[in-house]
C-alpha cells in the first residue's frame, strides 16, 4: 500500500492529466494522422491503391484554378459574414450591457436570442426555403406591394441565401464573447471619460472597443471555423451557384474519393490553424478562457 501511494504521489500530475490526453490522442490527433495517412495514398480516378504513396493529391490542389476559386469564395463568405455578425453581435452586445440596467432583463433577453439554438442548424437553414423560394413569402409580399412583376430569384439558391443563413445561425457566436467582455468594462473608465468631455464616439472608440478587443478575437475565431467547415448551408441554400472549399471536399467524399478529400481536408485545416494563429498573435485571448 506504501509503495502504491508513493507512486501517486510520484505521478499524480501525469493521473490527473491521463485522461484528457487519452481523450485528446482518441479523438484529435489519431483522426488527423488518418487523414494524413490516407491523404498521401494514391487515387487513379476510380479506386484507393492503399499503400501506395504519392503527393499527387496535394499537388492537384495547387494546380488547379478551381481550387483557387474555392478558396476565394471561401474568404470572401468569411469576411461578408464577420463584417455583419460583428455590426449585429456589437450593437446587441452594447445594448443588453449599457443601455439596460436591470440584469434580470439583461439575462432574459440574451436568453431570447438564445432560444432559436434550441434547435437544429439544419432546421433553421431549410427554414428560409418558404421565405425566400419564388412561391415563397418574401416574393409573395413584394409583388403583393407591387414592388415587382416577378419573383426575385437570387434570394433562393444563391450567395444571398447562404449568407443570410450564415449571419442568422453565427450572429450569437460573434454575440456572446463581445457580451461577456463588455459585461466586465469597469464603468468608472466610461464616467472617467465623459468627465473628461469625450464624445460618444470618442468613448466607443478609444474605450470600449480596445477593451472589447479579446472578445472581438473570440468571435472571429468562432466566425472562421464555422464558415470554413460549413457545407450544409451551401448544400441546401446554394444549389450549384456557391463553392467553397467545404463543400468541394463534401463533394468528393459522396463520389468516394477519399484521398483528393483528405488532401482538401490536411490544406483547409492548415489555412484556419494559420489564421486563427494570427488572430491569437494579434490579441491575447487567453485571458478570456
Amino acid at each position: 500500500m506504501a509503495v502504491l501511494t508513493g507512486l501517486f504521489n510520484r505521478y499524480s500530475t501525469l493521473i490527473q492529466i491521463s485522461p484528457l490526453v487519452i481523450t485528446l490522442v482518441l479523438f484529435l490527433v489519431g483522426p488527423v494522422i488518418v487523414i494524413i495517412i490516407l491523404s498521401l495514398w494514391k487515387f487513379d480516378g476510380f479506386m484507393t491503391l492503399e499503400g501506395v504513396w504519392t503527393l499527387r493529391n496535394y499537388e492537384k490542389i495547387f494546380t488547379r484554378s478551381l481550387t483557387a476559386l474555392n478558396y476565394w469564395q471561401t474568404l470572401k463568405m468569411f469576411l461578408i459574414t464577420w463584417g455583419i455578425t460583428f455590426v449585429i453581435g456589437f450593437t446587441l452586445a452594447y445594448f443588453l450591457v449599457f443601455d439596460i440596467v436591470k440584469l434580470r432583463t439583461k439575462m432574459l433577453l440574451f436568453l431570447l436570442c438564445v432560444v432559436p439554438f434550441w434547435t437544429s442548424a439544419v432546421i433553421r437553414t431549410v427554414a428560409w426555403i418558404p421565405f425566400l423560394g419564388t412561391e415563397g413569402i418574401i416574393n409573395q409580399a413584394i409583388m403583393g406591394l407591387g414592388l415587382s412583376d416577378q419573383p426575385l430569384k437570387f434570394l433562393l439558391f444563391s450567395e444571398f441565401a447562404v449568407l443570410l443563413s450564415y449571419v442568422q445561425i453565427f450572429t450569437l457566436f460573434m454575440m456572446a464573447p463581445l457580451f461577456n467582455v463588455m459585461a466586465r468594462i469597469n464603468k468608472d473608465l466610461i464616467e472617467a471619460a465623459r468627465d473628461n468631455g469625450a464624445s460618444a464616439f470618442q468613448i466607443l472608440w478609444n474605450v470600449i472597443l480596445p477593451l472589447c478587443k479579446p472578445g472581438i478575437a473570440i468571435g472571429t475565431i468562432f466566425v472562421i471555423a464555422l464558415v470554413a467547415s460549413d457545407y450544409t448551408a451551401i448544400r441546401i441554400l446554394g444549389g450549384s451557384r456557391v463553392g467553397t472549399v467545404a463543400a468541394s471536399m463534401a463533394n468528393q467524399v459522396y463520389n468516394f474519393q477519399y484521398p483528393p478529400a483528405a488532401a482538401t481536408a490536411m490544406i483547409l485545416l492548415i489555412v484556419v490553424l494559420l489564421l486563427v494563429g494570427g488572430v491569437m498573435r494579434v490579441v491575447d485571448v487567453r485571458r478570456q478562457l
